[in-house]
């Protein structure tokens, strides 16, 4: 194989943009981590890009705050509890949009799509109105409302995470053939059971990547969790805030609970990072 000079320079620039893409992407998380490892004096004494002594406090003083552990619960409750419901919903809608001829079908995408296009923050007051007032019962301690809970979390979370779901699932389970439904319906299969012995093995990667990034964009949600939260269901990255104080802002715990939210989403990534590629590829190509 002749290797031109050509062919050479499109090469190396094509590593190079990577290089810097790469260093362009890891160098905030690196400064974040250098933060978290400086006292308050070495962060404003020698504000470098490298580590000269590990500050173990700034982490240690944060796991062993209750409130820091409390936070976190919540966080994995919410986020994990989201990814489930929203997974599971969105493949029996999308699996009803895809094969059943409803009149309006792509209407109906289409409109489910276009909730995930406005700003979260354009929904700010009628959600807050919606949690304190309308879904509200009792009075005094026997009062019950979505403000303040795991429960308003998870299901409002659901409104913004359910239609990029439904639109990543879509192309999916087109491209399942529907001769396998028929084929299925025939022996007497039932809808669930198409849905389980059939298109749940055959979409296990697009569903994985599904569970993956509807719990990612939970963990990482922040406006409407510092809004419609107090304190009983606080997640970690609205307890970012409680750093920024009036006698000034503790840098070094701060970016070390940003470090400490980053290692779940790692870990989770880490774990079904093969069925990434192969869950947003998938009915991309058909023969």
């Amino acid at each position: 194989m002749k290797i031109t000079t050509g062919k050479v320079l499109s090469y190396g620039f094509t590593y190079l943009c990577w290089i810097v893409v790469t260093i362009i992407t890891i160098l905030p998380v690196w400064w974040m981590f250098v933060i978290s490892a400086r006292s308050r004096v070495e962060l404003f004494d020698n504000p470098t890009l490298f580590i000269e002594t590990f500050h173990i406090e700034n982490y240690t003083g944060v796991i062993n705050d209750p409130t820091f552990r409390e936070y976190m619960w919540n966080s994995i409750i919410i986020s994990t509890s989201n990814a489930l419901l929203v997974t599971v919903l969105a493949l029996l809608a999308t699996y009803a949009l895809s094969r059943y001829k409803l009149v309006g079908s792509d209407n109906i995408f289409f409109t489910t799509l276009t909730q995930r296009m406005a700003p979260p923050a354009a929904f700010l007051l009628p959600l807050y109105l919606m949690f304190t007032q309308v879904f509200s019962f009792g009075e005094g301690r026997g009062r019950w409302d979505l403000y303040d809970t795991h429960i308003g979390l998870i299901l409002l979370y659901c409104i913004f995470n359910l239609p990029f779901a439904i639109w990543l699932l879509k192309g999916m389970i087109d491209g399942i053939p529907p001769e396998l439904d028929e084929a299925a319906y025939v022996d007497g299969a039932s809808t669930l059971v198409v849905l389980w012995r059939i298109i749940l093995p055959l979409a296990a990667p697009g569903l994985a990547v599904t569970l993956i990034l509807s719990w990612v964009f939970a963990w990482n949600e922040y406006l409407l969790a510092a809004t419609l939260t107090a304190f009983d269901a606080r997640t970690i990255t609205t307890g970012l805030a409680e750093f920024v104080t009036v006698t000034g802002t503790n840098w070094g715990e701060m970016a070390a609970v940003a470090m400490l939210t980053l290692i779940p989403s790692l870990i989770v990534v880490a774990f079904a990072q093969r069925y990434i590629v192969r869950g947003l590829t998938f009915g991309a190509v058909k023969d």
